[in-house]
Order: C-alpha cells, then sequence, then structure tokens
C-alpha cells in the first residue's frame, strides 16, 4: 500500500486493512465455521459456512435457525460461487479521453469521484445529484450511506431498487397503519387455516417459506389469485387465474360479498378500523356478477373464496410484486388489507394482511436509507423528529430535508430535463432492470458524472460508468440485514474481497475522508459500532431496537424481529438470560393489542375506483405481457445467479415467452422456436414456451434477462411511485430466422 503513486490517507489506510487482512472476523477467528443470512431473498435464511485460513470451503443450511429450519433454495446452496467470478471488480477504474475504462488507484478514483461532485453540486446547486441504492447492502450501509450523502456531501435526492419491489407495500402500510409495519411472522405460514395469495408465487420466488405452508398441520386451504396458472397455484385448493390489473375490483367484490353475508368482525371494526360505514356502501357498487365479468372468472369461483375467508378462523393474506408492480398497486395492496381488518384476521396467530418483501434487505432499505423516510423510520416534514435525529448525529438540524427524496423514477426524469447532473449507483444494474430499458440507458448517458459500486466491473451500468469503485460482496463482509418477518440477521466475513476492492461501508468512509466531512463520522468506525448509532435513532419510534445489545445477541436469539426496545431487554436479563425466554420470543407479530400507529390509534381502510390500464392490447398491439420470476434458481437480472452453472443449468440460458397453446397454433408457432415481440418501446426475438399456464391472448416473460424491459411500458403508482411492469401491449409473430 505504501508503494502506491499518491498520498493515502490514514482512514483509507484503515479501510483498505479492515477488508484485506482478515479472513474472518476476529469473533471467528479459530473456527472452521461461521453463520451468515443469505444476500438474495428477503426470506432471510442463515447458512453455515466452513472455511479454512484460506477462505470458505462450503455451506450448509443451518439447521437450528428459526428461518429455513435446515433448508435453503439453490441460490442459498450456489451463494459463495458468485464471489469467486472472473469479472470481479478488482480494482478502481476511471474513463479516459478515449472513452475507455482503465484501472487506476484508490486515491485517483476517490479524489476524482469527490473533485467532480462537487464541481456539479457548486456549478448547479444541491439538487443537481442523486443516488440509487440497492436492498442488497447492509444496514448499517444504507444507513451510512443515507447519512453521508444528505448530511454530509448535501445531496438532495436518494432512492434505491427497493422503490421496484417495496414501495407500494410500504405506502399502503403507513396510510392504513401508520407505520411501515409487515404485521407477520414466518410462523403464520403454519398456523393458518386459509391462506390467501394475492400476484405470488412462493414456490419459485421464496421457496423456503413455500416450504413453511407445506409444513402446515392444518391442511390449510389455499386460495391463489394470479393470471398465470403458477407452481403454487397448481398446489392450491381455489386458483382464480383474473384478468392482469383487476385485482383491485376482485378485492372490492369480495369485501362486498363478504359483508352482504355478514361474515365480518363487527367487534374488531368498532373498536379497531375507521371508516368502515362509509366503506360498506362504496363496496355496494361492486356486485358478484359485474365483477366476475370484470375479472373474467367465474361468480361461483369467487363465491367460494369468499365461503373459505368466511369459514376460516386463521385467514392469512399474502402478496408481493404481482400487486405492488401496477399503476395501482397501493389502492390494490389496501384491498388486502382491508379484507384482514374487516374479517379481524389482525393481530392472532395465522392472521395478516402479508407483503411478502423482495430482496435480502429491502426492510433495512425502508427504514434506514434516509431517502422516502427520514432514517430509521422518521418523518422529514415532523420538526421533533429533524430535531431528534439531529441531536443523535450531532448534526445542525437545518443540514437535514424537510422533505423526502424524489423517487427513482422522478430522479431519472431529473437526468432527462438536466436538473440532475451526477449519479451515484450503488449495487444495483439500472441500465437492465429500469422499466422501458431503452429510455433509461438514454438518459444515463446525459449525466455529466455516473459513479458506479458495484461488484462487477462487467454490468450493463458499470459499462456506462465514468468511475466504478470495486466492491465487497456477501460473505466478505459484516453487518446486518432485516428479512421480510421483521427479523434482524448478522452476516459475517468469510473471505478477503478480490485486488483492492472494499466493503460498501469502508468505501463510504473513505468516501467522507476525501470529501472532508469525516470528523462528522468519526463514530461510524465499524459496522458494529454504526449499529449502536442506528439503536439510537431507533429508540421511541415502533421500529424500536434499542434493546439489542449487539451482534452477538442476535446470533444467540436466532436473529431479532423489531420491536426489541429496552424493557425486552431489561425482561430478558430479569429471566436471567434464559433460553427458554429467547425461544419464546422467536416468533412475534404486531397489533396483537389491536393498537395501530395512526393519530388515533385505529386502522383506517383505504378504497378507490379501480382505474383501467393505461396502454391495453389493440389491433396494433394484440396480446398483453405480463413479467414476473422464471425459475428459482435466478435472481433479478442474473448478475450474481448468472456466475454459477449449477444455477444456470436450472433454468434456459436465452430469453423466452410463454405463449398459449392456440395462439401458437394460430401464429404458426412450435414449441421452441423462435419469435419476435414488439411493444411501443422496442422489439425483440425471443424462444417460445408453448404452455397453457397462460391464458389466451397473453404472454410472459422473465424479468431476469435484458430483453423483457426493452418491453415494459413506464406507468407508475401515484402513491408509491412503484413502476407497473406487470401490464404492456405487445404484438408476437414468428421470427425469420425460424
Amino acid at each position: 500500500l505504501r508503494r502506491r503513486t499518491g498520498p493515502m490517507t490514514e482512514e483509507l489506510r484503515i479501510g483498505y486493512t479492515a477488508d484485506i487482512d482478515r479472513s474472518v472476523p476476529q469473533s471467528q477467528r479459530g473456527s472452521q465455521t461461521a453463520s451468515a443470512i443469505c444476500g438474495f431473498c428477503s426470506t432471510g435464511c442463515s447458512l453455515d459456512i466452513q472455511s479454512s485460513p484460506e477462505g470458505p470451503l462450503a455451506l450448509t443450511p443451518n439447521q437450528s435457525y428459526p428461518v429455513n429450519q435446515g433448508m435453503a433454495c439453490p441460490k442459498g446452496w450456489e451463494a459463495l460461487t458468485p464471489l469467486f467470478a472472473a469479472d470481479r471488480a478488482t480494482q478502481p477504474m476511471l474513463r479516459n479521453e478515449s472513452g475507455s475504462l482503465v484501472p487506476t488507484d484508490w486515491d485517483q478514483a476517490l479524489k476524482h469521484f469527490t473533485a467532480r461532485f462537487k464541481e456539479i453540486q457548486t456549478r448547479h446547486g444541491p439538487e443537481s445529484l442523486a443516488w440509487i441504492g440497492t436492498g442488497q447492502i447492509t444496514v448499517e450501509e444504507f444507513a451510512f450511506l443515507g447519512a453521508l450523502g444528505k448530511f454530509g456531501m448535501g445531496i438532495r435526492h436518494g432512492d434505491g431498487n427497493t422503490r421496484q419491489c417495496m414501495a407500494t407495500s410500504v405506502a399502503a402500510y403507513k396510510q392504513s397503519f401508520g407505520y411501515d409495519a409487515p404485521p407477520y411472522t414466518y410462523a403464520d405460514f403454519e398456523l393458518s387455516d386459509t391462506l390467501v395469495f394475492f400476484g405470488a408465487n412462493p414456490c419459485i420466488a421464496h421457496p423456503i417459506m413455500w416450504q413453511r405452508v407445506l409444513q402446515n398441520p392444518n391442511r390449510p386451504r389455499i386460495i391463489v389469485v394470479d393470471p398465470r396458472h403458477t407452481e403454487t397455484a397448481k398446489e392450491a385448493t381455489l386458483s382464480l387465474a383474473i384478468q392482469p390489473k383487476t385485482d383491485l375490483c376482485l378485492l372490492l367484490g369480495l369485501a362486498n360479498r363478504l359483508i352482504q353475508r355478514r361474515a365480518i368482525d363487527r367487534s374488531f371494526i368498532e373498536a379497531h378500523v375507521d371508516g368502515f360505514d362509509t366503506f360498506s356502501r362504496f363496496v355496494d357498487d361492486y356486485p358478484l356478477d359485474e365483477v366476475a365479468d370484470t375479472c373474467g372468472v367465474p361468480a361461483a369461483d369467487i363465491e367460494s373464496m369468499v365461503d373459505m375467508i368466511a369459514e376460516g378462523q386463521a385467514v392469512s393474506f399474502w402478496w408481493t410484486m404481482g400487486v405492488n408492480q401496477g399503476h395501482q398497486a397501493t389502492r390494490t395492496a389496501q384491498g388486502i388489507i382491508n379484507l384482514a381488518l374487516i374479517t379481524g384476521n389482525m393481530g392472532r396467530p395465522g392472521t395478516g394482511a402479508n407483503s411478502i418483501t423482495g430482496q435480502c434487505n429491502a426492510m433495512g432499505s425502508r427504514l434506514y436509507s434516509n431517502t422516502t423516510n427520514l432514517i430509521g423510520g422518521h418523518d422529514f416534514a415532523n420538526p421533533a423528529h429533524r430535531s431528534k435525529v439531529a441531536e443523535i448525529l450531532s448534526i445542525p438540524e437545518f443540514s437535514i430535508p424537510d422533505a423526502p427524496s424524489l423517487a427513482y423514477d422522478q430522479i431519472l426524469d431529473g437526468i432527462d430535463s438536466g436538473t440532475i447532473k451526477g449519479l451515484w449507483i450503488i449495487a444495483t444494474n439500472t441500465a437492465h432492470s429500469w422499466i422501458h430499458q431503452k429510455r433509461a440507458v438514454d438518459v444515463l448517458k446525459k449525466l455529466d458524472c455516473l459513479v458506479v459500486q458495484d461488484m462487477y466491473a462487467s454490468t450493463e451500468t458499470a459499462q456506462l460508468a465514468d468511475i466504478v469503485l470495486p466492491a465487497a460482496g456477501w460473505g466478505e463482509k459484516e453487518g446486518t440485514f432485516i428479512n421480510s418477518e421483521r427479523r434482524f440477521g448478522v452476516i459475517r466475513k468469510v473471505k478477503r474481497p478480490p485486488g483492492t476492492a472494499m466493503s460498501d461501508f469502508n468505501i463510504l468512509r473513505s468516501v467522507a475522508e476525501y470529501w472532508g466531512c469525516g470528523d462528522q463520522f468519526k463514530e461510524w468506525e465499524t459496522p458494529e459500532k454504526a449499529f449502536q448509532v442506528i439503536k439510537r435513532l431507533s429508540k421511541g419510534q415502533p421500529s424500536d431496537i434499542s434493546g439489542i445489545e449487539d451482534y452477538r445477541m442476535i446470533e444467540t436469539f436466532g436473529g431479532i424481529q423489531w420491536p426489541f426496545p429496552e424493557d425486552l431487554l431489561q425482561s430478558y436479563e430479569a429471566s436471567g438470560r434464559s433460553e427458554s425466554w429467547r425461544q419464546e420470543r422467536q416468533e412475534r407479530r404486531l397489533f396483537h393489542d389491536g393498537r395501530f400507529h395512526t393519530t388515533s390509534g385505529r386502522a383506517i381502510l383505504h378504497y378507490q375506483e379501480p382505474i383501467a390500464p393505461p396502454e391495453p392490447p389493440d389491433d396494433a398491439y394484440p396480446f398483453l405481457l405480463i413479467t414476473g420470476r422464471g425459475t428459482s434458481a435466478q435472481w433479478h437480472t442474473n448478475t450474481r445467479t448468472g456466475k454459477s452453472e449449477v444455477l444456470r443449468s436450472l433454468h434456459p440460458e436465452n430469453a423466452y415467452a410463454e405463449i398459449h397453446p392456440e395462439d401458437a397454433k394460430r401464429l404458426g408457432l412450435e414449441n421452441r422456436s423462435k419469435m419476435v415481440i414488439q411493444s411501443r418501446r422496442g422489439r425483440v426475438e425471443v424462444i417460445a414456451y408453448v404452455v397453457a399456464t397462460v391464458r389466451q391472448g397473453h404472454l410472459f416473460m422473465p424479468m431476469h434477462y435484458r430483453e423483457t424491459n426493452q418491453l415494459t411500458y413506464p406507468v407508475f403508482d401515484p402513491h408509491s411511485r412503484q413502476p407497473g411492469y406487470k401490464h404492456c401491449a405487445v404484438s408476437v409473430e414468428t421470427s425469420p430466422a425460424s
């Protein structure tokens, strides 16, 4: 390090030392096994990693962890493989005058980064810079990025790729419950007698959660509402293959029938719910026959669904991207919440209005990224909250904005209009994953400076960057994730990052020093010390974790669900830190007392008239394209899962679309022949998979292939600003190559 050209600050040298000089954390030295929460989906499985002084050797699922109970999906079993990929980013890179990315050292890269961003900020003002983060980095890294970006660097706007998956659930919960508060615990999968899945395919998207459903001893009735006859739908007691984006109409119709049949919990409503009388009158306009006609399913099937909900003693309602990604997504999610509330299926074992999170730490992003919410689940518009955060972080209150950031789509619009000139992208692949991909790529090319911080220099987004900062991946750093059921889990370092790559945490430490605000973050010396700051920020919030002592306590408990305030710690101390006390509190759900986080302490019913999707099929584009997860072996843009030969063998190599046999026959398409799909935004050639699991007139394409988002239509829910990937009009023709 001392032979490197250019000066190096002590802080940057510490960052290198932390990432290069340790194979495993001090707490794991001398041990052959370290446990870490998986870095793919939001399930939060614990994996035991066997390692030697040279690095990790193998992994097995943790047998005792309450989440996965010794199970892992294909991605979990292959979690180490992406760390050894040949295209890892191993040193910083700068784009030279000829337009090529060339290697450099950290000193030059960080000087260039901070100089370019400061120049833009000076010339164009505080609105001219932004960042886009991810649901893949740790809670501590989120908090550091958000605090550094807004309070240290004065970057006004930041958002994350969690906008693509969970923004709708956040908005729905906040409006209905007064706080972003998923109420459930995974035990509810096993305690329900009726499980209802809207736009969710856990068999593929969250396999370990689905295993928990299969362990349910109650032989539960399973209802699936999804336009496709998915793997989950094949196992259902009742499957409703509704027309895409008619979910809200169905939910209003279900509420109407439940009220008509008096299959509601009047006592719960009167004690804990606001707005029922006006809601009841509103849903009168959604009679069964009309709803059935709109949704394209038999009225008898809807009535059967009402029967099952009415007869259930413990009904749980679940949803994920099929609901969250839509033009009216927030009101659709609240349609599900309303059903749980009016039937009294809330706060009891086996119940709840339960959103399933997407990424491993999307929940951490929701609470601590300092974008939509003021860090720690606070409100930017609340003066008391700004004062509290300023005092805890020892910063002037005027440095805290009084409004949230622009959303992801609004940041891209700002770049397009010339308002935003510099963008810092951390661990996400915008040029592949963003809706209407061609426009996204064209917009990124307009920036004066694009900085990409990633494990790989080969992503579509990194290839557009002016500066590439090489980051450590899962298994090469420490911190915490928060899973779908609000459970904090610890990730551990079992391998050195390659070359001079650093953890995102230490990159942020170094950026702070080069920017000149390092003194502001002296307390943020390590992830675990940052965790202590986060605890203080959480105190008094519904997500209070002030009672969690440290990482060791999280591991001892088998993960800890928020909230865990200091009074729970005191109760634990009074029990003599007994194992039985820990076991009793491994699974905790919210709202068991019927108290919500609104001003009145009551839940609020939100509803709206359904609006037709903005791009219906027509004569020129007669097919409807829907998108989603392809297989349990794929993850998002295949950036990591694509590095595993094992995982690649479990899914088609090339982009494909599912098409109904009658449509294929009419077009002269055979199974696995090539076809061309065209929308108003793009034209792609894919493989045709002729299957009866999609409806006639529909196509399905997995989101993992770059071709998919060349077609998608850019519509956004007005409350959550989440993109509606699930609905656009396309045409189909036989490929000349066929």
